[in-house]
């Protein structure tokens, strides 16, 4: 399975980043291998408007299963369920805390958005 964790930083010991679409890295974690590739997402942290839509989409061009992700307001909510992405909020620590926690099944999907948008 393939899972997006949003996070300040580009690997496994960084801190969950608690907004989704304007985290400053989403990490791509593969849970069959152990691997994982950071994305930067500077660009779409910046944007004015649309920054929840924007990583939502690299997230499921990134052929991504679940994301973790302390808040995620609704655009990005609804563009993540439209492309069949589970949204899991309330994920703190590590990124590798969250990861462990998901696994374990301690973290469940989220039904929908727990913030306004532009949070």
């Amino acid at each position: 399975m393939r899972i997006a964790i949003s996070a300040e930083g580009k690997n496994l010991s960084s801190r969950i980043d608690p907004r989704f679409g304007r985290a400053k890295w989403l990490i791509f974690y593969e849970t069959d291998s152990g691997t994982f590739e950071a994305i930067n997402n500077m660009q779409v942290l910046n944007l004015p408007q649309g920054a929840g839509i924007q990583a939502a989409q690299h997230v499921i061009d990134g052929d991504v299963e679940v994301v973790l992700t302390g808040h995620c307001g609704p655009n990005a909510f609804k563009a993540l369920s439209a492309g069949k992405v589970q949204v899991v909020i309330g994920a703190t620590g590590t990124v590798l805390d969250a990861i462990n926690r998901f696994e374990a099944g301690e973290l469940e999907p989220a039904r929908s958005p727990d913030v306004e948008g532009h949070w």
